[in-house]
């Protein structure tokens, strides 16, 4: 295979852990392998790698062009997988024309866009003209290796971002985007009262769907675990005392729940009304969510008798807010058929505890979203429809700094050479799309405005989460057409 030397690479890559926030790493390793085969290399502050390639014999008057792809992934495995992001290789295997990962992400995105970028700049045979290779930090979890990139550090005026997962896709324009993060203080009831024989407690856990994206696959009629958690709990809440003790989903603010779980104590009278309302609405949720969420488990058991709880008003209001807070697809695009325009994602429902020196213990309720729009008004407006909503039980609710989106130029110079490539490789006619997901050609655009640039990459599903995999055979013609395009340019 001509992309034999891309896998190569990306092996080496699934060595070197860098989730999110933790690419010390893996932006050594790439200024190790600039260094092991004599390339311009520099690293700016926050750790970004730039290197550079001159032009080959006959392009040497031609503009240069930038590879650009992210350094992190996305660090999520299956609740029954020991693995240590900051440690542990990823392990991968082949199953037919795909490229998985054992109980983990792969990493592909964006680790395969790293690997055919080095493929092509340490290609002897290759012509192309001068090239940039902009790898950055931290595009999962804030975009903020884009946000520090410096002023000057970039000379090309085309970019191509080796940041997407689909075959035979342009993309010319993607969503902005802002986190909201919510939290309920709240001190802790022992439980002294709520014991065996006249309570029990029981764990409700949801697992085994499919998660993925918040962006890209927002759309596809997933469920979210924190959603069939929470609307449970809000359904038997008025029917009988009962207390929170603990209740967690979700992990990252850029991918589905996949997994979410809540203990409770209930009086024993009613166990048996509990477990049959339980049954009920899990029949409810397969008939809704059976055709697309195949391995989804709703599972009620007994446990252990937890020491505290959360203070009964305060549980009610939590559950009443996750209830009200929005969570999915909110407007499709009116401008471009069939892309997603607007939506928010309840992430994450994670209890911590801080205790300051000299304090008293305190519990709290972390609750991350995370909201999407091609426009900035809707962006602006459905991060303060959350926050109203999360308002309703936390004391403290907070928006991130947002990122904006990439309008699209469906007149771009670049986005023609790089069509008529694909036509030339594969004689047919590439998709021209925009993406609800964030890329960091947004920010690249407010640094340097004069930017053309296009987005492409192979086909990849199931990312963000363990079940992630990357199409070989798209992942070869992705690569051909790169090489043509740099040869076209």
């Amino acid at each position: 295979m001509k992309t034999k030397r891309v896998f190569d690479i990306f092996a080496e890559i699934c060595k070197v852990p860098r989730p999110s926030k933790h690419e010390e790493q893996i932006s050594q390793w790439l200024q190790s392998f600039a260094k092991e085969h004599g390339i311009e290399c520099v690293a700016d502050e926050a750790m970004n790698v730039i290197m550079r390639v001159p032009a080959t014999p006959g392009y040497e008057d031609h503009e240069g062009v930038i590879l650009q792809a992210h350094m992190d992934m996305v660090a999520e495995k299956d609740g029954n997988v020991e693995h240590d992001f900051l440690k542990d290789p990823i392990e991968t295997y082949i199953d037919g024309d795909w490229l998985k990962a054992k109980g983990t992400t792969l990493g592909a995105d964006d680790g395969i866009g790293i690997s055919m970028a080095l493929a092509i700049i340490t290609d002897p045979e290759l012509q192309h003209p001068a090239i940039e290779c902009l790898f950055t930090v931290d595009e999962e979890t804030g975009l903020t290796g884009a946000m520090k990139l410096q002023d000057g550090m970039l000379r090309s005026k085309r970019l191509i971002n080796i940041d997407s997962e689909d075959d035979g896709q342009i993309f010319i324009g993607c969503a902005g985007g802002i986190d909201t993060l919510a939290k309920m203080h709240y001190e802790p009831v022992n439980n002294t009262s709520y014991i065996l024989p006249s309570y029990i407690a029981v764990r409700l856990s949801v697992s085994g769907l499919m998660g993925g994206h918040s962006g890209d696959d927002i759309n596809k009629g997933r469920a979210n675990a924190n959603q069939l958690l929470v609307w449970f709990l809000a359904r038997i809440w008025p029917q009988t005392e009962i207390r929170l003790a603990s209740i967690q989903g979700g992990n990252l603010r850029n991918a589905i729940a996949r997994e979410a779980e809540a203990v409770l104590v209930i009086p024993f009278a009613y166990k048996e009304q509990i477990r049959v309302e339980w049954n009920r609405y899990v029949a409810q949720m397969e008939n809704v969510f059976g055709e697309v969420e195949k391995e989804m488990r709703l599972e009620l058991e007994t446990t252990d008798m937890p020491k505290t709880f959360i203070p009964a008003e305060k549980a009610c209001r939590l559950i009443m807010a996750l209830c009200e807070c929005p969570h999915g697809m909110i407007a499709m695009s009116s401008e471009m058929p069939g892309l997603v325009e607007t939506s928010t994602n309840l992430a994450s429902i994670k209890m911590k505890q801080s205790c300051l020196e000299g304090a008293k213990k305190e519990g709290y309720i972390e609750i991350n979203t995370s909201q999407r729009s091609s426009k900035e008004t809707s962006k602006h407006h459905l991060k303060w429809v959350v926050e109203q909503a999360l308002s309703m039980a936390c004391d403290e609710v907070t928006h991130g700094d947002g990122y904006p989106g990439w309008n699209p130029n469906p007149h771009s110079a670049l986005l023609e050479v790089v069509k008529k490539a694909y036509v030339d490789l594969f004689k047919t006619e590439p998709k021209v799309l925009a993406i609800h997901a964030g890329l960091e050609c947004g920010l690249f655009l407010e640094k340097y405005p004069y930017l053309d640039m296009v987005s492409v990459g192979p086909q990849m599903y199931g990312v963000h989460s363990p079940q992630e995999r990357l199409s070989i055979s798209s992942t070869e013609r992705c690569y051909q057409w790169l090489c043509q395009t740099l040869s076209a340019l």
